[in-house]
């Protein structure tokens, strides 16, 4: 029983993991030799998603960093909170770097006798009829191109500069927002001595970030800031998600905006969903087919179409609320915050998605 992914990403390693470990064989195909990724770029994952790392993928807790708290100001309430996030009982959702889990990911495939890594994506003509299903994670690809194109996408003429800063070793496990006239900036600490930088930045891609970081800095005291990196962004939903047995997957499906980090907690969850499917379809005897990518679709694409949109409209909410400048907008967010029902609902979303 074989199956293969296309695309060598985060998602695309998870999910080859997930396959062995249920001793279906997977080949993996990628346009060029898997290189280690930026040294920059961060992941927030959620609790529930780091249990079913540990339990199902491989173990990663020596790799995180915990989050035990999120403050969240807006630039017109100048220093005060306006939201505030945590978990009394456990850490609220652990920080780890793309590359020390990529590594973790590709060291443990290697060891398996059931995985193989292609170096060249093939057209589908060439592919169809030698595994029973095929997982595309690739943004790019002639299949892709292809077959899933059509999208719901939304550009928000905005720019997400990432950094790592470097600073004097404090106690450092509270995760800070600001929303800024200009977008979101995050501060996702990941060590004592390290931090995170997201900037969500509106406009043209010539900033000058160091001074955009020291200007909303108010509690390291930094040594250095490491090179940056900027992409362009942008949300999309896929309108279909699989076509015969290929099925689109990770962020070809949902892409959203970064400022709740949650982008990669929907492919993990989408990871669960599938193999619940796929165990499913095992213990009956059934042979994989394209019936696990409909299924897939049916149970997960509302529930994602929801939560992008979701992640979506707070953006629009706090860009509305620094246009105006409304600080009746922002101690009604306070207010809010205050709930302990409203808290409690954002957190568990936050941790296990929509559940409906």
């Amino acid at each position: 029983m074989k199956v293969c992914i296309l695309g060598d990403g985060l998602v695309s390693l998870s999910l080859a993991n997930v396959l062995i470990n249920n001793n279906i064989l997977v080949d993996i195909f990628s346009k060029q030799k898997i290189k280690k990724k930026n040294k920059n770029r961060t992941l927030g994952i959620s609790e529930s998603n780091v249990e079913f790392f540990n339990e199902n993928i491989l173990s990663i807790e020596k790799l995180l960093w915990n989050i035990d708290k999120i403050e969240i100001f807006s630039e017109n309430f100048k220093e005060e909170k306006i939201l505030n996030f945590e978990n009394n009982k456990n850490r609220l959702f652990s920080m780890i770097q793309n590359n020390n889990l990529n590594e973790c990911l590709l060291k443990q495939l290697k060891k398996s006798n059931l995985i193989r890594f292609k170096n060249k994506i093939p057209n589908y003509e060439n592919i169809k009829d030698k595994y029973k299903l095929i997982f595309d994670c690739d943004l790019n690809n002639s299949i892709t191109k292809k077959y899933f194109f059509k999208k719901f996408n939304k550009k928000y003429f905005s720019y997400a500069y990432v950094t790592v800063i470097d600073h004097k070793r404090i106690k450092n496990n509270i995760a800070t927002q600001i929303f800024t006239k200009n977008g979101p900036i995050a501060f996702l600490p990941i060590s004592e001595k390290q931090t995170s930088i997201v900037y969500s930045f509106k406009g043209n891609q010539n900033i000058k970030l160091n001074d955009l970081i020291n200007k909303y800095n108010s509690k390291y005291n930094i040594t250095k800031i490491n090179n940056s990196d900027c992409f362009e962004l942008q949300s999309s939903d896929m309108r279909s998600y699989y076509y015969k047995n290929i099925l689109a997957f990770g962020d070809l499906i949902h892409k959203i905006h970064p400022l709740a980090g949650q982008g990669f907690n929907m492919s993990i969850r989408d990871i669960k969903q599938l193999m619940e499917i796929i165990k499913e379809k095992l213990n009956l005897g059934l042979d994989l087919d394209n019936s696990i990518c409909q299924e897939f679709e049916k149970k997960t694409k509302h529930k994602n179409y929801l939560f992008s949109n979701g992640i979506d409209l707070i953006y629009e909410f706090f860009n509305f609320e620094n246009k105006i400048n409304s600080k009746v907008i922002s101690k009604s967010i306070k207010y809010i915050g205050k709930n302990k029902v409203i808290n409690k609902f954002f957190i568990k979303s936050a941790n296990e998605g929509i559940i409906v």
